[in-house]
């Protein structure tokens, strides 16, 4: 694979405007170089965008320029209160994200543009209306939170964490003050509803309470999932209790549009390791061994032969191309 090091630069913080004109706030690495692309990195729910600055570091020596941001009402784009502050999953992508692939394409002209999303990031790539500009894309852990998807063993304690607990504290609070539980940023009370409300369908948990969004709006927004023709890498780990077979392959069938989908699902153990889980391959002790991964995607669209690892599902072009695994699991997404 071809390597084309960057010397290492000092990340440029920079605010931006989402799609209503919010500010927006992240940091740039660019080395002014058009035939470099550029790579947009959507974060999980409630992670600072700095937990992935060793990884954008390492996307830059490597020949790309990257975009990190804060959703709205975290981290580098917290407000100054949260009281009369709200903001749910559907902000973040129609607008935040949105703002986010806008200011890419100006700030970085003739370059492409590939994103790396990051569990409820690779959600939000279906509803930016620009999804149809970005080349390629990478999601790890990517799915919207449907308790029934939880891994068995630790569904009950994630219920009452994020289904009950989360919600409560939005209601009382006006916001989850979750820095003070050690559990991630403080976060929106309209995020914690998005979480703990998902449904089955994602049109189903935006037509209900407490939402209660327009038919036409919801079917709207669920129609801008087909734009993504991006081929798409969705990475997912056996020891990962939110990203399970059906919870990726969930999100997965919404993106009908791409010109491939593959979900490849690692096991820690082939990587001389003891865990990955959910957050953990973005740690820069995986550079060496899981990173390539992302790297090669972005170069080819494609998987290098030896890459460990069971490819789940693998569609080119249509479902038509689906292989026995699909089958076996969109029988369980119904």
């Amino acid at each position: 694979m071809k390597e084309e090091r960057a010397q290492a630069s000092v990340p440029r913080r920079v605010t931006f405007a989402a799609a209503d004109g919010r500010p927006i706030t992240g940091f740039v690495w660019q080395a002014g170089c058009a035939a470099r692309p550029v790579v947009v990195v959507n974060p999980a729910t409630s992670v600072r965008c700095r937990y992935y600055f060793r990884f954008a570091e390492y996307l830059f020596a490597h020949g790309r320029d990257v975009l990190l941001y804060d959703y709205r009402g975290i981290g580098e784009s917290r407000p100054a209160t949260f009281a009369g502050f709200d903001a749910n999953w559907i902000d973040w992508g129609a607008l935040d994200f949105e703002g986010a692939l806008r200011f890419a394409a100006s700030s970085f002209p003739g370059q492409v543009i590939d994103v790396v999303a990051h569990s409820i990031g690779g959600c939000l790539l279906g509803l930016a209306p620009s999804n149809v500009t970005i080349r390629r894309a990478v999601t790890m852990g990517a799915q919207y939170a449907y308790w029934r998807d939880y891994a068995r063993k630790h569904r009950l304690a994630m219920l009452l964490k994020w289904h009950v607990a989360m919600p409560a504290l939005a209601a009382v609070f006006g916001y989850v003050p979750a820095q003070r539980l050690g559990w991630m940023e403080d976060t929106p009370r309209g995020v914690a509803r998005s979480w703990a409300y998902s449904r089955a369908r994602f049109e189903q948990t935006y037509r209900a309470r407490p939402f209660a969004l327009s038919d036409e709006r919801v079917a709207e927004l669920a129609r801008r999932f087909t734009g993504v023709r991006a081929p798409l890498l969705a990475i997912s780990t056996t020891d990962d209790p939110f990203g399970t077979v059906p919870a990726i392959e969930r999100l997965l069938a919404y993106f009908e549009g791409c010109e491939a989908r593959v979900h490849l699902r690692l096991e820690p153990g082939a990587f001389d390791a003891d865990a990955i889980g959910h957050f953990a391959f973005f740690h820069s002790r995986f550079q060496t061994r899981l990173w390539p991964i992302v790297l090669q995607w972005l170069e080819t669209a494609s998987l290098a032969p030896a890459t460990p690892g069971e490819r789940v599902s693998e569609r080119r072009g249509t479902s038509e191309h689906e292989t026995h695994a699909d089958r076996a699991v969109d029988s369980s997404l119904a």
